[in-house]
């Protein structure tokens, strides 16, 4: 299936041809850290929410933006570098160049009544102008 192939993230890169099953990793981290940290400390106004899966994820966890900007905080500083890879928005583009974290942390779980080491998957993009934070994927590790 042919797409739309813009990029609308900052990496300068070839968008995939295709949306086949098939991931497209590229060597990475692809933002240096003290890039994404600029931008996640001005405010959620700078961060989006970029797939409709990142949007549900975010609400199952009932996460607040802010928090979802402290977790990739922490997983860039914390976690381990996981990959990088295209991801496309929806099935007929725009895609982004995107480098994802896990982050392991200790924290009380009411439903388990206990403290639990849970273990986060985050994966952004910065925008091609630099100054916006795409989030991809925030959801817990499965």
């Amino acid at each position: 299936m042919v797409n739309n192939s813009v990029n609308v993230s900052a990496y300068q890169g070839e968008t995939p041809t295709s949306t086949g099953e098939q991931r497209v990793y590229l060597p990475g981290p692809i933002y240096p850290v003290e890039d994404v940290l600029r931008i996640l400390s001005q405010g959620d106004e700078q961060t989006r929410l970029w797939t409709r899966a990142c949007i549900r994820d975010v609400g199952n966890m009932a996460f607040e933006l802010a928090e979802v900007r402290e977790l990739v905080r922490l997983a860039i500083i914390d976690g381990a570098y996981v990959n990088s890879q295209w991801c496309i928005q929806k099935p007929s583009g725009p895609w982004a160049a995107c480098d994802s974290y896990r982050l392991s942390r200790h924290e009380w779980v009411d439903s388990a009544n206990k403290m639990m080491s849970l273990e986060y998957y985050v994966k952004y993009a910065i925008s091609k102008t630099g100054k916006i934070l795409l989030l991809v994927s925030c959801h817990m590790s499965q």
